[in-house]
């Protein structure tokens, strides 16, 4: 079986060809661009399994590369390397669909683990429920798509699909964030810190209509996680 083709788009020489290196030393194949330009070509073009991308690239700013890849692609993974002080970014990157993010600087261990987490999840996608009904239409899991009675669709992301899915396996049980970030983030919240799943429920908000005060659709219970309503 051939190994996953991962694309790293990143302008700075050193830390992309020690990406690369350690990608292929885990036993991916690493495809570089140093642009953004050249990055968005290959991830439309190339076999890409992922994406490490960096925000701040030359030629084509790393969000405009991720929203052509979240338009063309949607089911690309999709994981932000981002400066320390990049708030603003990376919140404007998880809204927009990116599967996750790593802070520079960072060890390749921390890297590794994120692109197998991802990878793995993407690999999951097919499994659990085909299917959820929401007022006014459906969520296709498969697909991963919102279909609303009116005709209108709404794509979701793998992480979001993902995050639904296991929501959606667990029918009227209250999952706690540790649970939630363990199973669909395979991270370990005692040891990382992520607002992932925080900005991810708001999107999925967003894209189920469902940004009511209560929500209807994905309940908050204060203080002790998450559940689908029943």
């Amino acid at each position: 079986m051939p190994a996953d083709l991962i694309l790293v788009i990143e302008d700075d020489l050193a830390v992309r060809r020690g990406l690369s290196d350690a990608l292929r030393w885990a036993g991916f194949e690493a495809l570089e661009a140093g642009d953004g330009d050249l990055g968005q070509r290959l991830a439309l073009e190339r076999p890409v399994r992922l994406a490490l991308l960096d925000l701040v690239l030359p030629r084509r700013h790393g969000l405009e590369v991720l929203k052509a890849i979240r338009a063309a692609r949607p089911g690309l993974p999709v994981i932000l390397l981002t400066a320390l002080g990049a708030e603003e970014d990376r919140v404007r990157g998880l809204e927009m669909g990116a599967d996750d993010y790593v802070v520079k600087p960072f060890s390749v261990r921390e890297l590794l683990a994120r692109v197998e987490s991802v990878l793995r999840r993407s690999a999951e996608r097919t499994q659990g429920p085909a299917s959820l009904p929401v007022p006014g239409g459906e969520v296709d899991l498969l697909r991963e798509e919102v279909r609303w009675d009116d005709g209108s669709r709404e794509p979701l992301t793998g992480l979001e699909a993902s995050l639904l899915r296991y929501l959606a396996s667990c029918p009227g049980r209250l999952l706690s964030r540790e649970e939630l970030l363990q199973r669909v983030w395979r991270v370990d919240a005692r040891r990382v810190r992520t607002r992932s799943l925080d900005m991810t429920i708001a999107r999925l908000r967003k894209k189920l209509r469902d940004e009511h005060d209560p929500p209807q659709v994905v309940l908050t219970v204060r203080g002790r996680g998450y559940r689908l309503s029943s």
